[in-house]
């Protein structure tokens, strides 16, 4: 009634103690069993699977990926300074600015990784710029950052890749914030407090030193 296992055990582990199903008929679930030498390399190891677990349920939800490494950012930056250009208004400024914001990403990625944010990025950009002009450069879409050795590679084959979900939230939650900060416009601005008494100047332009 409960269900079946080849095994059922109770097993100890470090100090304490686990019942164990071994071999279960209905595979619906598993149990990930850390051990380190320390409580603080465990906790950092559960962190780790926690958000290791987190990604690949984004991945399910979202059934989509999209390259790491600041690729998004990139060529979203070429594609909206490029866009900006096609308008006459003042939005071509504002446009033009959240596309300069977006290379924040690639460039704090380079800069944690010691490596020469600047090159990077330009590279990077050229990559992703070449691949929106180009018909036969559209493969280099997925061109994004490689931290480890300082250049720039194809992503997708290296497996470095992000779920898109997780993307798309990032970015509208950074634009609804923005646009919040920029909607107070107003300053808010205290008086100074009025001290009891009035100074020499103020009692000489009211007469009462004279009363």
């Amino acid at each position: 009634m409960v269900g079946e296992a080849a095994e059922v055990i109770q097993d100890r582990i470090s100090d304490d103690e686990l019942i164990m199903i071994k071999g279960p008929k209905a595979r619906t679930a598993a149990s990930i069993i850390l051990r380190g030498p320390n409580d603080f390399y465990c906790d950092e190891m559960e962190r780790s699977i926690h958000d290791a677990l987190c990604v690949v349920k984004r991945v399910l939800e979202s059934k989509s990926v999209v390259a790491g490494g600041g690729s998004v950012e990139a060529a979203l930056s070429i594609y909206l300074e490029n866009f900006a250009t096609s308008l006459s208004s003042r939005e071509q400024l504002a446009i033009a600015e959240f596309a300069r914001s977006l290379l924040i990403i690639p460039k704090i990625l380079a800069v944690n990784a010691a490596q020469d944010a600047t090159d990077l990025v330009a590279k990077l950009r050229a990559y992703q710029n070449s691949s929106q002009t180009k018909v036969d450069h559209a493969h280099l879409k997925w061109v994004g950052l490689d931290l480890t050795d300082g250049t720039v590679r194809d992503n997708k084959k290296a497996g470095v890749l992000e779920p898109t979900i997780s993307k798309i939230k990032s970015l509208k939650f950074a634009t609804e914030a923005a646009i919040t900060i920029l909607r107070i416009d107003d300053m808010i601005k205290l008086d100074p407090e009025q001290k009891e008494g009035k100074g020499y100047k103020e009692a000489m332009d009211s007469g009462e030193l004279y009363d």
